[in-house]
């Protein structure tokens, strides 16, 4: 009789001679999932180049094309006949000699850093004083925030135009006030003596609100609790703001200084239309000077205006560089 009971094949039996239950390697190593995980990486990946495209497609247009234009104008000897036609020769840096040997180039840097200088003390001081005192949230407080800030919504050649008219010296009321004060009137505009002050108190009264705007909202960013504990510890007013409301605003005083000293030293509309850059160059900027070589001449220079604004790009650019140094080495609070 044929024995009927059947041994397990060795392959399927477990350890120990039980039978084994353990899936295929194959099922074993595969990972389910890991298929639409890349696509999600990959969607998003995509999702991200989408909403890059139209950053630096705007950034290459309105940025990178003009700047590389200039630089190519301040490095070519180019004519009116050039600049339509093309072919201008390539000078080099023979534009930057010639504007660094223009008896304009000290002058114009002088008061280039006078306007920039005095513009951003004045207007940081005085934004400071009323970002300070319309934190007190008295009444009217919004109301009176709000109407200052109308200069800055002002269109610029409104604010200047109004500037001009009120330093006027035949008609205009800065000189009537005086005269009814018994001072002599001033010469506001045309005097070589007065013109580069006058635009600097336009500009002033421009950028005060810009000030007001930063440094207020950086104030209702300190803790009140500072406070309250700094008043109890006995501390007065002047050592509530020097020990803990200026060194916290230092980051905000930082970024508004910076973004003011960029605006201030590209002004040109205001002092333009105020006084054109005179009497006798009395009240030109470089911005004033880099437009009046290339556009304000029967013969245009464009390769030394496109020169002088470049100057200006890089003083812009070294005051950006020392502002991102002194952020990365100043400890956090």
């Amino acid at each position: 009789m044929n024995d009927t009971t059947q041994t397990a094949p060795s392959s399927v039996r477990g350890r120990g001679g039980a039978r084994g239950t353990s899936a295929p390697p194959a099922a074993r190593t595969a990972r389910p999932g890991r298929g639409p995980r890349r696509h999600s990486i990959r969607t998003s990946q995509w999702a991200a180049w989408g909403f890059l495209t139209p950053v630096t497609a705007y950034l290459a247009v309105f940025y990178a094309y003009p700047m590389y234009k200039n630089l190519d104008l301040s490095l070519r000897d180019y004519t009116v006949m050039s600049f339509v036609h093309g072919g201008a020769p390539f000078a080099g840096l023979g534009n930057y000699t010639t504007v660094i040997h223009d008896p304009t180039f000290a002058p114009a840097l002088a008061h280039t850093l006078i306007f920039t200088g005095a513009s951003l003390f004045f207007q940081y001081t005085l934004g400071l004083g009323l970002a300070l005192f319309f934190h007190q949230h008295f009444r009217l407080s919004a109301t009176l925030r709000a109407l200052f800030l109308v200069p800055w919504l002002l269109p610029l050649i409104v604010s200047a135009s109004t500037w001009s008219w009120m330093l006027n010296s035949d008609s205009g009321v800065v000189n009537y006030a005086l005269h009814l004060a018994g001072i002599t009137p001033v010469d506001w505009l045309t005097s070589p003596h007065w013109s580069l002050i006058s635009v600097i108190l336009a500009n002033i009264w421009i950028g005060i609100p810009f000030n007001l705007v930063l440094l207020y909202s950086g104030l209702q960013s300190i803790p009140a609790g500072l406070y309250e504990a700094a008043a109890l510890d006995g501390a007065g007013a002047w050592q509530r703001f020097s020990r803990i409301t200026f060194p916290l605003l230092r980051p905000v005083s930082a970024i508004t200084l910076l973004l003011g000293l960029i605006y201030t030293l590209k002004v040109f509309d205001i002092i333009w239309i105020m006084t054109r850059g005179g009497p006798v160059d009395s009240s030109t900027t470089f911005a004033t000077w880099s437009y009046r070589l290339g556009f304000g001449n029967l013969l245009p220079a464009f390769g030394p205006g496109a020169a002088v604004g470049n100057l200006l790009v890089i003083i812009a650019l070294l005051f950006g560089l020392i502002y991102i140094r002194t952020q990365r080495t100043t400890p956090a609070a």
